[in-house]
């Protein structure tokens, strides 16, 4: 098989070279068990200061590893492969790459061997559920799916097992995308705001990463585009390929008027009210995905789909309802916007947690949203205080309206919340903020949040 070859042809360049993997994580220990099984030279450097079980076994198979705290000190490499989180250009990494060394990653790694086609879907907002929705489309249209990056599984160990009529279907970070050198044969932008400027310099780092999704298509790639959006809007000016435009507010490729979803040419897709999912938000995530799989998908295979699919967990999932009080997880509403979202999709005023980990992004969007749809407001984590000075600087705020508290501990702000709700009430963790200051990932904090709930 051709995809054989092209993965075997990859592994066999790197041989006889001294290959690093810095960050031992989710994507990478599945990358230094393909590096070992094919006897290639490999050191795996991560922050923590001892190996666990999976780590061990690892360093069994073959692997070096450098831990603690200078593991990124006196390392010597000719292929680097990052991790997303960790900058391209921390001065050890610069270094190397100065004396030669090729600084790549695993999924760059998976668009080199990947035998078909690829859809890749980024933004600020809606990367998960749209991703989701494509892949969950094609399936239904009776494509073998393959899905990776932010979500699913990473593939590049998986990679001898997907055929050239498959479709890989990826969600990517702008950490993912900030070395990227190839782009997708689909390449799908939700929007753009503020986001992980604890990590990018500026906001123009950050968009530019973003940039990279589709800066290396051809003339016969796809870019869809949010019309809707300014930052979106200015990449149609750098389009390498051809450019399909969703919008819920003006005639697009595929476009929202009043309650119907339509195309250019006026058919009707489907309508509002046939999508499961709440919210408007939501409408623009299969808008989106629409626009992706066109000429692919059948309009009745999407209208099945709107009518059954619940949604990805953490994002708006139902927890339980006790007592009348129905608790729902957010926890994937890592910013502002996402969070946002997420409160427009009730009528009803809600009961929020949020707060957590301090990306340096702004807040003031946020504060007349909770002033418009929250009763009360449960503060947690580093952030705290600059959730709580948005809302009271929101037009119309009124002190007690909504009432804010605060917790220092996670849980007591899950039983706060929980002590302040009635039959009828709604509570929501939607954090807008990243989960790193208690938690490993979203995914972590939403399974705990669930955990107490169910608990109560």
């Amino acid at each position: 098989m051709i995809v054989l070859t092209k993965l075997k042809a990859y592994l066999e360049g790197l041989r006889g070279k001294r290959i690093l993997v810095l960050g031992l994580g989710v994507s990478n220990r599945p990358l230094v068990r393909l590096l070992l099984q094919h006897g290639l030279d490999v050191t795996g450097c991560d922050k923590a200061p001892a190996p666990d079980e999976e780590l061990k076994a690892l360093e069994r198979q073959g692997a070096k590893l450098h831990l603690g705290p200078d593991y990124l000190k006196d390392l010597a490499a000719d292929v680097i492969f990052r991790t997303p989180g960790m900058r391209p250009d921390v001065p050890e990494i610069a270094a190397l790459v100065a004396h030669g060394a090729v600084l790549t990653s695993e999924m760059e790694a998976f668009f080199e061997v990947c035998p078909c086609p690829i859809i890749a879907v980024t933004g600020s907002d809606g990367k998960t559920t749209t991703t989701t929705l494509i892949a969950e489309l094609l399936r239904r249209a009776g494509k073998t799916v393959w899905v990776g990056g932010n979500i699913g599984q990473p593939l590049l160990d998986q990679a001898g097992e997907i055929g050239p009529e498959d479709v890989a279907v990826l969600e990517l970070s702008s950490f993912q995308l900030m070395t990227m050198r190839q782009s997708p044969h689909v390449a799908v932008v939700t929007n753009l705001a503020p986001n992980h400027l604890d990590v990018h310099r500026d906001m123009a780092e950050y968009v530019a990463a973003k940039k990279n999704l589709f800066l290396h298509q051809g003339p016969q790639d796809i870019l869809v585009l949010n019309a809707d959006n300014e930052i979106t809007v200015s990449f149609a000016e750098q389009a390498r390929g051809k450019v399909r435009w969703f919008s819920r507010k003006t005639p697009a490729d595929v476009y929202l008027e009043g309650e119907r979803v339509l195309r250019r040419d006026g058919t009707e897709i489907l309508r509002r009210s046939q999508i499961k999912l709440p919210g408007l938000h939501n409408v623009e995530n299969y808008m989106a995905a629409i626009a992706a799989v066109e000429g692919v998908v059948s309009d009745e295979t999407i209208r099945t789909l709107a009518a059954e699919f619940g949604g990805v967990e953490h994002r708006i999932e139902l927890v339980r309802e006790k007592d009348g009080v129905r608790y729902y997880n957010d926890s994937i509403a890592s910013s502002p916007t996402r969070t946002i979202a997420g409160l427009r999709s009730f009528d009803e005023k809600l009961i929020l947690i949020a707060g957590g980990y301090d990306k340096h992004i702004p807040y003031d969007v946020l504060g007349p949203e909770i002033v418009e749809h929250v009763k009360t407001l449960v503060l947690t984590g580093a952030t705290a205080e600059k959730i709580r000075q948005a809302v009271l600087a929101a037009p119309g705020y009124r002190p007690g309206c909504p009432e804010i508290l605060e917790e220092a501990d996670f849980y007591d702000a899950i039983h706060t919340a929980a002590r302040c709700a009635g039959p009828g009430d709604v509570v929501m963790l939607s954090p807008a903020s990243a989960s790193f200051d208690h938690f490993r990932n979203f995914m972590e904090r939403g399974e705990e949040f669930k955990k107490t709930v169910r608990d109560l």
